[in-house]
């Protein structure tokens, strides 16, 4: 999982103990400006925030001839030997801490790195919501009846494919970090396409059920095993803006599922097959030709690249050197742990008992809930309300664009803010009183109208890039951020299955009594980031106190001789 600066204070010091990176408040020595050069960018507050992840795309309103290497630990001698990269680290050819570069550079390696690394990602993040999104677009097809199932059949299935999921996800991710993710990614994506595609011939509730479980269990590691990969190539500020492009795709492949799905529709009882079976195949069929593709476009990392098909690699020595140093300035921790290196059963351990992570999986526990059900019945209430399966297909396609845009606008928002926690209460207020519409007037209202509602309730802002990022920023070691990247997304899956079960086969068809739940679980997830916001306020508080205390030669002592591991060193500052 990549690294995120958690201070959003005026004046921080960056570093990092052999294996792990900290964040020093505004009180804490300062690097020395004439240690081994001058001709260094300062940190900036301009470089947080909105304004951050603005120019991590753009770069505008910058001279691009200045020098763009920052300011970081390397550059004070009295430190930098404890942060130099191991021998073993991949890319250690490539580190000089008198490495020097432009924003024009730096500009031109990132929009690199955006092509050849970000949108083959992208591609194969694509792949995956084809494959796990259609289920809904195969229900409007008549799958259910069928297969001679109800709702709650369809409820159980999602449950197997989040079980699947939950029990993949934590493996998947040691899986991925010892053999590479260029690896195991590829690998996973074919394991998922043949799960899939097997979804054409199945006849019974058994069968489907089986299929919606490997579908996840092969599905689990993708996600955290991605962020991982591209985390190799980022700065912390370069990305927030990365994730939210991350699940924008997720939400706009629905987009073009919807589109696909319409065109298959038309295809009912070719060979004697409904369509929903031609989907399930048709779209395994693309996710699979992604799959091996992927074996060819993925790299292990950034002087990693050359190859049969590319013989002369993604990357100039030149670009490999800013990308390497650029990296390592922003978290000197990356290089502690190679592209091909294990986690250990007892990394393992240090990080599932890491209470401060704690508040975030309750968060991610519960945050989604309140949208779920209405979103993974859209299509069935939109049956239900007499639209046919064709109008259902082309109806999806608003709810997931209006999705994807909110997706967008909140991340950047929240990074501008630096306010996770309340952004997390903003966006439940935005559900709030859509679902009090859908618990007390939605039979009275018309068709259009119901549609209404539950696009603007589908669609509410997802937190869930900007909630990643701040998994990551407070877990602060490499271990942790790869694990708790698993963990998180676990909790979203736990998340699914008690959604999966609010909306049950004698409530319908306006569920009253599995609205009513979900005004109480919105509510609580308001009072979960509220509590999670004092939680972090009043660590930080402690922590300064204690920095505070201490005389600047405690502090440089503390600093090289603590045993304080990630997030509970003195000096780190947790985000909330």
């Amino acid at each position: 999982m990549g690294s995120e600066t958690a201070a959003r204070s005026t004046s921080v010091f960056e570093a990092a103990t052999p294996d792990e990176k900290h964040t020093v408040v505004d009180t804490a020595l300062p690097v020395r400006k004439n240690d081994l050069s001058n001709d260094l960018a300062e940190p900036e507050e301009a470089d947080k925030g909105l304004a951050s992840a603005w120019r991590s795309l753009w770069h505008s309103h910058i001279d691009l001839d200045a020098v763009a290497t920052k300011r970081s630990v390397f550059d004070d001698p009295d430190l930098a030997e404890l942060y130099a990269p191991p021998a073993d680290y991949e890319n250690v050819h490539r580190f000089d801490p008198h490495e020097r570069w432009t924003h024009r550079e730096e500009r031109s390696v990132l929009r690199k790195i955006d092509l050849r690394i970000l949108l083959w990602v992208l591609v194969m993040f694509f792949g995956l919501n084809l494959d796990r999104g259609n289920l809904g677009l195969a229900v409007a097809g008549n799958l259910l009846k069928d297969l001679g199932l109800n709702t709650n059949d369809y409820n159980n299935a999602q449950n197997m494919y989040r079980v699947g999921f939950i029990i993949a996800e934590i493996p998947s991710q040691l899986i991925g970090k010892k053999l590479g993710p260029d690896r195991w990614i590829p690998i996973q994506i074919i394991l998922w396409s043949l799960s899939a595609g097997g979804q054409f011939f199945m006849h019974n509730r058994a069968g489907f059920f089986a299929c919606r479980f490997f579908i996840g269990l092969f599905m689990g590691g993708f996600i955290p095993d991605s962020i991982l990969y591209i985390s190799y190539y980022y700065t912390s500020h370069e990305m927030p803006i990365r994730l939210a492009l991350f699940w924008f795709t997720d939400y706009m492949s629905g987009v073009i599922a919807a589109f696909i799905a319409y065109g298959v529709f038309h295809m009912d009882n070719v060979t004697g097959r409904a369509a929903w079976r031609w989907l399930f195949l048709i779209e395994a069929l693309i996710s699979i030709t992604i799959g091996f593709c992927s074996f060819f476009f993925l790299v292990p990392g950034p002087s990693q690249t050359k190859s049969w098909l590319f013989p002369n690699g993604y990357f100039s020595e030149r670009e490999e050197k800013i990308i390497t140093n650029k990296v390592l300035r922003d978290d000197p921790s990356k290089s502690q742990m190679n592209n091909r290196q294990a986690i250990t059963p007892k990394m393992l351990w240090q990080s599932l008992k890491d209470y401060d992570m704690w508040p975030i999986y309750l968060i991610g526990i519960i945050f989604e809930i309140p949208a779920s059900p209405p979103k993974a019945y859209l299509t069935l209430s939109l049956k239900a309300l007499g639209f046919d399966t064709f109008s259902v297909t082309l109806l999806n396609i608003p709810v997931t664009v209006f999705t994807a845009v909110n997706l967008i606008w909140v991340t950047l928002v929240t990074e501008w803010a630096g306010q996770v926690a309340i952004m997390g209460v903003l966006t439940q207020l935005w559900a709030l009183p859509l679902l009090i519409v859908d618990y007390i007037a939605i039979k009275n209202m018309s068709l259009w109208a119901q549609y209404a509602v539950t696009l603007l309730l589908v669609g509410m802002p997802s937190m869930q890039a900007a909630q990643v990022g701040w998994c990551s920023r407070n877990s602060n070691t490499v271990r942790t951020r790869a694990v708790s990247a698993a963990i998180f997304n676990i909790m979203i899956q736990l998340s699914g299955i008690a959604s999966s079960n609010i909306y049950r086969d004698d409530d319908k068809p306006y569920y009253h009594r599995g609205n009513g739940q979900l005004i109480a679980i919105n509510v609580a997830c308001m009072a979960a980031n509220i509590l999670a916001k004092a939680y972090y306020t009043y660590r930080n508080k402690h922590n300064l106190a204690k920095w505070n205390s201490m005389t600047q030669d405690q502090r440089k002592e503390y600093l090289t001789t603590t045993s304080d591991k990630g997030n509970k060193r003195l000096d780190f500052v947790f985000e909330s």
